[in-house]
């Protein structure tokens, strides 16, 4: 995560960093990534201009002297040459430079119009490129069951409680390893989760959560917690990491005989929207507030039909056992 303190940083974008996580809210790890984008572009910039030695590796670049004199210099046609850099060189795919795009528009916002630092947005213009739309990955309720079954060995009941939450609360990795002991309330069988940008919600537990943490709790290494507010702990007693999880994850998507097959831990959270939408009949905007989606376009991803769905669909018209006349 980022430094505050590091020289490296250039005072305008640490000034900007500082304003997306005090004032907008952001999480750490995101303004982590908004430094990365921008730490990329004025390495780019600096060897567009030839401001450095051409011999120096782009990713090696220092840019601890961007100042707003280099700022104000850039153009929109800089702006798009970076993009095609991302592309061709980087190989970024759409959606990753549209990320950066987004960043890059963000920052120099700031410096427009929060900052007042530039009279006029150069890249206001900025346009990212098109991303396709796909279908999300998603495990069929068959294969949810079979998941769960392969569970086993010493951590069984830990495993069994973390992949019931993803599957049944639509957690994002990040909120399932934050958990903490007292954020489940087993009264109002509801649990508390931070989210994106340090945003909380609440996200109502069923039957199967609530006995599966129940299991797991009973097992747990109290004696060996180390951060005992911690809800799920590794063997040494340290809150789980993400990568132990996802590491989990793909260990028991093997066992199951699921491995191979695009599935990860991001396709469990789209695995409990697509059921509770297509099995429960969840209007989109509880699906909304259950996963925590700023904007509901991104929960109507979840509004697809399956293949069988739209087979049934297809068949239940009143039009479709009419056959062609005899001749």
């Amino acid at each position: 995560m980022i430094q505050y303190n590091d020289p490296s940083i250039p005072g305008v974008i640490r000034e900007y960093l500082v304003y997306i996580e005090t004032i907008k809210g952001k999480s750490a790890a995101t303004a982590d990534g908004y430094y990365r984008d921008l730490r990329t572009f004025f390495r780019f910039l600096k060897h567009h201009y030839h401001l450095v030695d051409a011999a120096v590796p782009i990713d090696e670049i220092d840019i601890s002297d961007v100042d707003l004199e280099m700022i104000k210099h850039v153009t929109l046609a800089d702006a798009y040459e970076f993009s095609v850099y991302c592309k061709n060189t980087r190989n970024n795919n759409d959606k990753t430079r549209a990320r950066k795009t987004s960043t890059i528009k963000s920052f120099f916002k700031y410096l427009t119009t929060r900052a007042k630092y530039l009279q006029q947005n150069p890249l206001e213009e900025f346009d990212a490129p098109k991303t396709k739309k796909s279908l999300p990955k998603y495990l069929t309720l068959e294969q949810s069951t079979r998941l769960l079954a392969a569970i086993d060995g010493n951590d069984k009941e830990r495993n069994y409680a973390i992949i019931t939450l993803f599957l049944n609360c639509g957690l994002r990795l990040s909120e399932l390893c934050s958990l903490n002991v007292n954020d489940i309330d087993f009264y109002e069988r509801k649990v508390r989760v931070t989210g994106k940008g340090n945003k909380e919600r609440l996200v109502y537990l069923n039957d199967a959560c609530i006995a599966a943490i129940e299991a797991y709790l009973a097992v747990r290494p109290n004696d060996k917690a180390k951060d005992r507010k911690a809800l799920f702990i590794s063997r040494t007693g340290n809150r789980i990491s993400r990568r132990m999880v996802e590491q989990m994850i793909y260990d028991v998507l093997e066992k199951s005989g699921l491995s191979g097959m695009g599935f990860s831990v991001h396709k469990l959270r789209h695995t409990a929207a697509t059921l509770m939408h297509q099995y429960g009949k969840v209007d989109i905007r509880v699906l909304q507030e259950i996963l925590g989606h700023e904007n509901l376009g991104t929960t109507e991803i979840y509004t697809h039909l399956s293949g069988e769905q739209i087979r049934q669909a297809s068949e239940s018209n009143p039009l479709a056992n009419i056959k062609p006349p005899r001749k």
